[in-house]
């Protein structure tokens, strides 16, 4: 009994370790050739994954269901850090009109896609949620890696992914009938009152009662800090999941709490390591959950669904840009890093599934998610090209002469 389980755990470290190094192997070519990392830790999981020839660490990506989501968790933790909740929500209405223009588009477009296909109107509801729905990883992976975290525009880029996750409570619980998971509307409205409310408590406490937070996790000792944030952040990101609202929000939130904070600039330093390293670990069992050979059949609509949400994504991001009064970089940097697409995309089209709905869904979103994976980061790191197609005038802003309006990035 000893043995087997000794040789299980000598195998399940054998496959973790085997992922890091292709994830970073990878990586390491992405950089070479001036490329955000992203799609390369996902190309790992891809290679090594059950569903191509070859060397297999992984043949069930739910082995790595855990670390997948701490490293989701630490991304968004990470990028709470760097904002208040004065910052983030200071938009107000503008916050709100940028946010609804966004859904409207991409939600609304995917929805008109999905009726277009003819696959039926429960299939383009999944679809609508799958193609409206930014990937909160991606969009915090591509802040960072391309250092705009300090840009003016990230606050809207952040609040738009707020106003998405909002909207999931509703869309979900709207969904539950036809997902079976719901018994009636008062179900639904139970569940949509607990999430609303667990998000309002953590905005509150982010306003008004960080200091106490910190005092609970504050310490002189590095070891020790480290401990107690990382637990903090994951125990806040599983409660919110439970109730409804996206892991990664509650983590958002958690940063947020302790980004205005004394705690901020020890926190930053020691979680950035591990941000990194489980984040590559969740873009990693993204790709071992795609299967290159069932992708073949909806290639063309996958095609034509990327190209109208890059066009729906520019078009959001120019209107925002207008609402705000910035000009075509900022649109094209919003509209870029909010186009990829990912986690919550998978598990909708996971759950139609097992609902019965029609089996074309989940090659269609796994092909459309991989390729805006690799576009939107490839784009992103090009917007100042992307921005010279956006009309200033789109903007209402006037060509002004000087330096740069954009904030610097971070070192």
């Amino acid at each position: 009994m000893g043995m087997v389980a000794a040789t299980g755990l000598a195998d399940a470290l054998v496959a973790l370790g085997g992922a890091f190094l292709a994830a970073g192997l990878l990586a390491r070519l992405g950089k070479r050739v001036r490329l955000p990392t992203i799609p390369f830790f996902m190309a790992a999981g891809i290679l090594v994954g059950p569903n191509t020839p070859g060397l297999v660490l992984f043949r069930d990506p739910t082995d790595l269901e855990v670390f997948a989501a701490v490293g989701l968790i630490l991304l968004l933790f990470h990028l709470g850090l760097e904002f208040s909740v004065e910052r983030l929500l200071g938009g107000g209405a503008k916050l709100a009109g940028a946010g609804a223009i966004y859904l409207a588009l991409n939600f609304g477009g995917g929805f008109a896609f999905g009726t277009a296909l003819g696959w039926g109107t429960a299939e383009a509801l999944i679809l609508a949620g799958a193609m409206g729905i930014s990937s909160s990883a991606i969009v915090t992976k591509l802040l960072v890696e391309l250092r705009r975290v300090r840009n003016r525009e990230t606050p809207m880029i952040l609040g738009i992914i707020v106003v998405e996750d909002v909207f999931l409570a509703l869309y979900l619980a709207a969904l539950q009938p036809l997902l079976g998971g719901a018994e009636g509307a008062a179900d639904a409205a139970i569940g949509i009152a607990l999430a609303f409310g667990f998000l309002l408590a953590l905005f509150l406490v982010a306003r008004y009662a960080s200091s106490v937070v910190a005092r609970v996790v504050g310490s002189r000792d590095d070891e020790v800090l480290t401990i107690l944030f990382v637990g903090l952040a994951i125990l806040v990101a599983g409660v919110a999941e439970e109730l409804g609202i996206s892991a990664a929000i509650g983590a958002l939130m958690v940063g947020l709490i302790l980004g205005g904070t004394d705690l901020k600039g020890r926190i930053e330093g020691l979680v950035g390591p591990l941000r990194d390293a489980f984040g590559a670990v969740f873009f990693f069992a993204f790709g071992l959950t795609i299967d290159p050979a069932d992708v073949g059949s909806v290639a063309v609509p996958v095609l034509l669904a990327v190209g109208l949400t890059l066009v729906l994504n520019l078009l959001a991001g120019t209107a925002g840009a207008r609402i705000y009064g910035f000009g075509p970089p900022e649109a094209a940097t919003a509209g870029t890093t909010l186009l990829g697409r990912g986690e919550f995309s998978l598990i909708l089209v996971s759950l139609a599934a097992a609902a019965g709905f029609d089996e074309r869904l989940g090659p269609f979103v796994a092909l459309y998610v991989l390729v805006l994976a690799v576009l939107g980061p490839f784009l992103a790191s090009r917007s100042d090209a992307v921005a010279r197609i956006i009309p200033r005038r789109a903007t209402g802003t006037r060509l002004r002469p000087g330096p740069t309006h954009r904030a610097p990035h971070l070192p």
